[in-house]
């Protein structure tokens, strides 16, 4: 999601993710994935976190939104507070952005070595960003789902920077999830010389182009460079729900001060990041309830708390 947390990542600029040459050996990713991430534009890890912690969230995220897995009554509750970005009610965004186990995902070794096969650098910031609990379109709850870039494609150079989902559920086309546009992606320079000037940079035109349902399962990390154009599939589903984690890299911007602050707040006073992106929980849950979330080293480097050359 497109957030404060997200910007100044013009890391490489003028370099495309998908003209990196590597100059580290592939930890997550084999050959085969490399070539489908730089042609298609996304790429899936699979079992990128295990089982166990797959569960653990799930039971966590049913918790803190007051919902029974077993009473479809409890699942058509609005959103607590409306998002800044109105396209984004009624999408299922759970508002909680730093408890233990959001931050255990991000502190995983295998998730970090696949952004680290993206990026061909170590030297990464983890995003601060939240969970998603969608409930099928019932009981006058409704979401469309839209197609969108989170950066101004307009822009010369293009953006670099990578986008990222875990899924908790293995998901299809009734259920829900990520959808995006790869063939847009693949002939993206060609497809931008051919449209109007005054084109929406955040929202293509998708003729002739098929957008493609992404099916994960339950414990698999699909990562896409941030100029595929994407969106949330609605859940048609009558009575199964979509779970997710947001979590995604970029390269750290450790002399930049204020950010650095910004995203240790958020961590050390269980805050939402600012943004019109994230309205955060009303009822202040993490801060009242559970409280802040312990950093391995590697978590501690993720966020911003101490850097990743030591110094």
């Amino acid at each position: 999601m497109k957030g404060p947390d997200h910007e100044g990542n013009q890391a490489l600029l003028g370099v495309q993710l998908k003209d990196i040459e590597k100059t580290l050996p592939l930890r997550v990713l084999s050959e085969e994935d490399w070539e489908h991430w730089t042609t298609w534009g996304y790429v899936i890890v699979h079992d990128a976190i295990p089982p166990d912690h797959v569960e653990r969230l799930k039971a966590f995220l049913w918790e803190f939104q007051d919902m029974d897995p077993n009473d479809l009554s409890t699942w058509s509750a609005t959103d607590r507070r409306a998002h800044g970005m109105a396209e984004l009610n009624n999408s299922g965004m759970v508002e909680v952005y730093n408890h233990q186990l959001l931050w255990d995902t991000r502190q995983s070794r295998r998730v970090y070595d696949a952004y680290v096969d993206i990026w061909d650098r170590e030297d990464l910031w983890v995003t601060i960003d939240r969970a998603n609990l969608n409930t099928p379109n019932r009981d006058g709850r409704k979401f469309g789902g839209f197609i969108h870039w989170d950066v101004d494609t307009s822009q010369d150079p293009l953006p670099v920077n990578v986008q990222g989902v875990l899924s908790l559920v293995d998901t299809d086309a009734e259920v829900g999830g990520l959808q995006c546009v790869p063939d847009l992606f693949r002939t993206f320079d060609e497809w931008a010389r051919t449209q109007p000037a005054d084109r929406d940079p955040f929202r293509p035109d998708t003729t002739g182009f098929e957008v493609r349902f992404i099916p994960l399962r339950a414990g698999d990390l699909i990562i896409w460079n941030s100029l595929q154009a994407h969106g949330i599939r609605p859940n048609t589903s009558k009575d199964r729900v979509r779970m997710a984690q947001y979590v995604s890299m970029y390269p750290a911007s450790e002399d930049n001060e204020e950010l650095t602050r910004q995203r240790i707040h958020s961590w050390r006073e269980c805050e939402a990041p600012k943004g019109i992106a994230f309205p955060g929980d009303p009822r202040e849950l993490e801060k009242k309830v559970y409280g802040q979330a312990k950093l391995t080293d590697r978590g501690k480097r993720l966020l911003g708390l101490e850097r990743w050359n030591g110094a």
